[in-house]
């Protein structure tokens, strides 16, 4: 195997891309698209459907091909060396991929058989992950007879068979309940402490915050920011400030007062349409009373004004306009479920 020199893949990092596009006709899954993940790492890409975020997975996992840019994983050019990278990675994608008609201790030994791992080493790694997932009682069960759960933690044990090297997780705890969505967090972070790089996509904020050290948040097939979690917090101001008229119709008007007192610093007033507020980023108690003073002058009518902490669902409203699990499909009708986006 041929691997590319490290220092022209970029330095520490597990994962670089550079200008990756890939259209479906005029839809652009991805626009442009660069992206650094280091080495034993949570980067979490953050984004509502059609972001273009199973797009990049796919890429990135060599079951798909882009129109342009480039991309290494692991060391491995994911174009020229595709054969090569299968062995050092693991995908978990949205929705199990074992064979449900096979017990679970089968579905993983065929996998490690699959890999070229010898056949006693395969029963061995098969039995560990499924002692490891909790998963030993089931292990002579059909996986069709698995709860969801089950299902999703035999088909992560399945992504763990060859030990890769990177594993891509596209959202992998949803529709899971709170319990099993813990169970999978746990494991996760006990593969980061093992070495495992992960690249997460989720529209969930909370495991975002649970697991990833970085995050890149991405829009309409473009990365629109990125950092790690304090500092994309930042960019919505140390507090935000949630005022909610009286009257519905005063919405529109009332951020429009609250966007020409140019105090926001980084980041623009929200209209949270939902909640029928206008979200605020301040950074001082002098900036507060501003809010109130320009609401009283344009005799605008309060139901409630309150003082929040960020959270990362308030920083991608921000960035975006839309909550991250705001259904965005930009992917063709007629193609939607064949690519995934």
């Amino acid at each position: 195997m041929t691997r590319i020199d490290k220092n022209s893949s970029g330095g520490d990092n597990a994962v670089t891309v550079r200008g990756m596009v890939k259209h479906y006709g005029e839809t652009k899954a991805l626009d442009g698209v660069d992206l650094d993940v280091r080495e034993g790492t949570v980067m979490g890409v953050l984004g509502p459907n059609g972001a273009g975020k199973t797009t990049l997975v796919r890429i990135l996992s060599t079951l798909l091909s882009p129109d342009a840019g480039q991309a290494t994983v692991a060391g491995y050019d994911v174009l020229r060396q595709p054969r090569q990278l299968r062995r050092v990675i693991g995908l978990t994608g949205q929705y199990a991929s074992v064979d449900e008609k096979l017990p679970g201790w089968e579905n993983l030994y065929m996998i490690g058989r699959l890999l070229d791992l010898p056949r006693k080493d395969a029963r061995a790694r098969a039995d560990e992950l499924l002692e490891r997932f909790s998963l030993t009682d089931a292990a002579k069960r059909p996986a069709s007879t698995y709860s969801g759960g089950m299902r999703r933690r035999l088909d992560l044990a399945a992504s763990m068979i060859g030990r890769p090297q990177v594993l891509f997780l596209d959202e992998p705890t949803t529709g899971l309940d709170p319990r099993t969505r813990n169970e999978v967090w746990d494991e996760v972070k006990a593969m980061v402490g093992e070495g495992v790089t992960v690249l997460l996509t989720t529209q969930y904020m909370e495991e975002a915050e649970q697991l990833a050290s970085e995050l890149t948040v991405v829009d309409r097939g473009k990365v629109i920011a990125g950092g790690g979690i304090e500092e994309l917090k930042a960019k919505v101001g140390g507090r935000t400030l949630r005022v909610r008229p009286a009257d519905p119709a005063q919405l529109r008007p009332l951020a429009a007062a609250l966007d020409e007192l140019g105090i926001t610093g980084l980041a623009t007033t929200t209209v949270d349409t939902d909640s029928g507020a206008v979200l605020v980023p301040i950074l001082s108690d002098e900036q507060l009373t501003a809010v109130v003073s320009a609401v009283t002058a344009r005799g605008i009518t309060l139901s409630s004004i309150t003082t929040e902490l960020p959270s990362l669902d308030e920083v991608f409203l921000s960035l975006t306009g839309h909550r991250a699990s705001a259904p965005q499909d930009t992917v063709p009708a007629d193609t939607r479920e064949e690519v995934a986006v």
